[in-house]
């Protein structure tokens, strides 16, 4: 299997697992079904389980190494920028397509059934959520924003302590390389996890839960498209004077596996070689990926919210106004840290249809083809986790841009561990970035 590309393998996966899905519903193999969820679902744990320690060792190592980087500061409010000016792009792109298309308008769904999901948003959650009661159940639990706070309160004081929490600091450093070298093992199983996801997805759904919804699912995978496909090249050629073709190539492995996994802090890793790949400085790629896998989210905090939103008003017969529509556009640019790079938008929808004060049992309506939407959101979070580091890269002067022409001649989806490009960099190795 070594010998045949990832990407091949990933499309096999796909294929079989189509197949098998269909025989499983065509012939009503219960047993099949079982085995194509269980095997999917092992996959999506595997990833799930590396979360915690991969992104509190991360951002504390990322933010720690800013040490040696120079105008830190300013880079990071670029960053941030960057972040809420290319969600207000796909916020609004999702919101026109709304409009364009009247996703909710014909749809015949029997509503009476539909109950609001167990997990819901609410502008409390950045208040109450993110500061945990127990650090140790923030781990537990698995609460990746409430980790994210630990993780960045702690690098920011051991970047202030300085030498005396260099033990600590390594000892986070050993924690990511192993953390990284066993998701890599995880990274492998795409194919298999690919098989099982799409065979589950198939026999449990088929054709008959899309039809009522099929506009709906085009337009979420036509919004990401023109996200991915024109937003992003234009942003990249206009902001940053640079070949989308090479950017796609180089990213595209971390799209690519994105896209299976519907994990966006499982694909960092990936992201995070293929930014750097593309001649982003390693020392600024450390922080900017970490931080944008966990609250950069154009498909799953932009695109889908804004058309999900739309389609339940219009299912229950609710007119939206200018200041509704400007609603979505705030709560997608100041809340996606919300959906914390897990699998899954429901907390960020939830969240949006509260704010509108539209029935929260309309999320209900959609959580049988969410997996099958997933897999374009995430794809999309990724290019945008990708692409902002690039760009402001580009602009202050210190892409190489000989690395970035190249890239796409050099990336690769199976990466090994052990090379030296693989290991975070130390703060006492960086090379300041110029201002």
């Amino acid at each position: 299997m070594r010998k045949i590309p990832f990407s091949v393998q990933i499309l096999l996966g796909l294929v079989l697992g189509v197949a098998l899905g269909f025989l499983a519903r065509a012939n009503d193999l219960s047993w099949l079904a079982s085995t194509l969820d269980t095997v999917g679902g092992l996959f999506v744990q595997l990833l799930k389980l590396a979360v915690p320690p991969l992104v509190f060792t991360a951002i504390v190592v990322s933010v720690v190494s800013l040490r040696g980087v120079a105008n830190a500061a300013r880079l990071a409010v670029k960053t941030l920028l960057w972040f809420g000016i290319t969600a207000l792009i796909a916020v609004s792109v999702g919101i026109g397509l709304g409009l364009l298309t009247n996703p909710g308008k014909g749809v015949t769904l029997d509503v009476s059934g539909a109950a609001a999901p167990k997990k819901t948003g609410s502008w409390t959650d950045f208040l109450t959520g993110i500061v945990p009661t127990n650090p140790v159940g923030a781990f537990v639990e698995g609460n990746v924003l409430q980790i994210v706070f630990l993780a960045l309160v702690v690098g920011a004081a051991a970047l202030l302590v300085g030498q005396a929490a260099e033990p600590f600091v390594e000892f986070n450093r050993s924690v990511l390389s192993i953390v990284q070298k066993a998701l890599w093992w995880v990274i492998r199983l795409a194919p298999i996890g690919t098989l099982g996801l799409i065979g589950h997805a198939v026999a449990s759904y088929g054709w008959d839960l899309l039809a009522p919804l099929a506009k709906f699912t085009t337009a979420v995978y036509v919004g990401c498209a023109i996200v991915l496909f024109v937003v992003y090249p234009v942003l990249l050629v206009a902001a940053g004077r640079l070949n989308p073709l090479r950017f796609f190539a180089g990213a595209w492995p971390a799209i690519e596996l994105a896209f299976v996994s519907r994990s966006s802090v499982g694909t960092m890793p990936v992201t995070q070689r293929s930014v750097e790949r593309l001649g982003v400085p390693r020392e600024y790629a450390s922080f900017a990926v970490p931080f944008g896998a966990t609250t950069k989210m154009d498909g799953c905090a932009a695109i889908y919210p804004a058309l999900a939103a739309i389609f339940v008003a219009q299912v229950f017969g609710v007119d939206l106004g200018v200041g509704d529509y400007l609603l979505i556009a705030f709560v997608s640019v100041v809340g996606s840290a919300a959906t914390a790079g897990l699998t899954g938008a429901i907390v960020m929808l939830t969240l949006t249809l509260s704010t509108l004060g539209l029935p929260l049992a309309g999320a209900g309506l959609l959580l049988a083809i969410d997996p099958i939407l997933d897999m374009i959101r995430t794809a999309t979070n990724v290019a945008g986790q990708a692409l902002v580091p690039t760009i402001v890269a580009a602009r202050e002067g210190t892409l190489d841009r000989a690395a970035y022409d190249s890239a796409g001649t050099r990336a690769r989806v199976e990466p090994d561990p052990a090379e030296p490009a693989e290991r975070p960099a130390r703060s006492d190795e960086l090379s300041p970035v110029p201002a």
